[in-house]
């Protein structure tokens, strides 16, 4: 679709815009009490966190990462193969609960920020740079800790088991979205890549079959360029990001399916719409001009909008009323009343970045526990009630962040451009 393209450059005569936009978003961080460094004993406590070698040696297996161009908190690496007439999925995911001390100055850091915030002018971290972005970062030709998980598929993409175990990995090659993207496009992809698109395209499948509903929202980021400042695009994702993102989906929902199974655990939960709210929204899309047909489920209309078409995105934002309530929901015994995740159709938990998402090892530490037979951390049982409100807040505290920096870096762009026209 087209992108929404705004520049600051560095062009002498707004150098003094750029250095107030600069100056603007240092002072953001302190109207909104976000974080500043961390304190030296969890500094210490992150550079020295020894971890117990893992039984399972993985190394021969070569993973690969793929992320936005230039990342370096690398939370997840994969490996697809064929296995008879179906698939198998290795998914190693950064071994969190390995580094981080329970009652550590580091654990104690992370609860108070709940996730990683990114920001035009740098991230906040959920862990200290040492771990989430050096030791613990599933980084190209570094031996790593990591919680591998083996997810058998059959020839259509069904899941027909899963397991998590430690295991010492190496990624082999570090691939962003564009460059894979770009390789796809020009026939010279190799076999992770070709298989990432078969899979991918048949867990996007199973997930219409089941009746999911995803929305597809583009996304608005500000890109910082070295020659021409910030810039504004928004943008849809690339094929290759839709079909990474299932296998993060899978994994989390193998990962619900261990926890229920095993009677607690930590969910991500979202209520279907009601029936008020489906009739809402399809008396909105007729008066759009975009009727959606009886009979049609509302994912199955929901995937057929172009956010790129007249009024392609009046009809999503319309949508967003249907994809509310989304949270958290601990359990440990009895099995709560609302277990999955309406967008998805499914249960699902979030276990795939604990780099940057505290309550994944939580969920980590659940489902290695259950696979490996025994009993679940006190730390994590005793701990599962808080979650819901920490993650809230901190969910909060990241969404005013991001669109308050979106908004300075807009203002400051269009007033560039006004002036030089």
């Amino acid at each position: 679709m087209p992108q929404r393209h705004l520049s600051l450059t560095r062009d002498p005569r707004v150098a003094s815009e750029r250095a107030s936009l600069e100056a603007r978003l240092s002072e953001l961080r302190g109207e909104l009490d976000l974080p500043e460094g961390f304190s030296p004993e969890a500094l210490a406590e992150a550079e020295s966190a020894a971890v117990e070698p893992p039984g399972l040696d993985l190394r021969e297996i070569p993973f690969t990462t793929l992320d936005p161009a230039g990342s370096r908190d690398l939370d997840q690496a994969f490996h697809l193969e064929r296995a008879g007439s179906g698939f198998a999925v290795r998914y190693a995911i950064a071994d969190v609960p390995g580094f981080v001390r329970p009652g550590g100055a580091v654990d104690a850091e992370a609860r108070r920020r709940g996730q990683t915030i990114y920001l035009p002018d740098g991230s906040i971290p959920l862990h200290p740079r040492t771990l989430s972005e050096g030791r613990a970062s599933l980084l190209a030709g570094e031996d790593r800790p990591a919680l591998v998980w083996t997810i058998e598929l059959d020839a259509a993409g069904a899941q027909t088991s899963a397991r998590v175990e430690r295991a010492l990995v190496r990624s082999r090659e570090q691939r962003d979205y564009a460059g894979a993207q770009a390789e796809i496009d020009a026939g010279r992809h190799d076999e992770q890549l070709e298989l990432l698109r078969v899979v991918g395209e048949l867990r996007i499948g199973q997930e219409r079959a089941r009746g999911g509903a995803s929305l597809p929202m583009p996304e608005e980021e500000v890109v910082v360029d070295p020659d021409d400042g910030y810039r504004i695009e928004r943008r849809s994702p690339l094929p290759v990001e839709e079909w990474n993102a299932q296998l993060s989906l899978l994994t989390g929902m193998a990962a619900a399916g261990i926890m229920l199974s095993g009677g607690v655990g930590i969910l991500r939960t979202m209520p279907a719409p009601d029936e008020a709210s489906l009739a809402r929204f399809r008396a909105e899309v007729a008066e759009i001009g975009s009727p959606w047909a009886a009979g049609v489920r509302y994912g199955d209309y929901l995937r057929g909008v172009d956010p790129a078409a007249p009024r392609g995105m009046e009809i999503l934002e319309a949508a967003t009323s249907l994809f509310r309530g989304a949270g958290y929901t601990p359990f440990d015994g009895a099995i709560p009343e609302l277990t999955t995740q309406a967008a998805l159709a499914a249960p699902y938990a979030h276990v795939t970045a604990p780099l940057r998402r505290l309550v994944d090892r939580w969920g980590l530490a659940i489902c290695l526990a259950l696979c490996e037979g025994d009993e679940v951390p006190d730390w994590v049982r005793s701990s599962l009630a808080d979650l819901p409100a920490l993650m809230r807040a901190a969910g909060q505290r990241a969404s005013r962040a991001e669109g308050a920096a979106i908004d300075l870096v807009e203002e400051a762009c269009a007033a560039s451009a006004s002036r030089a026209a």
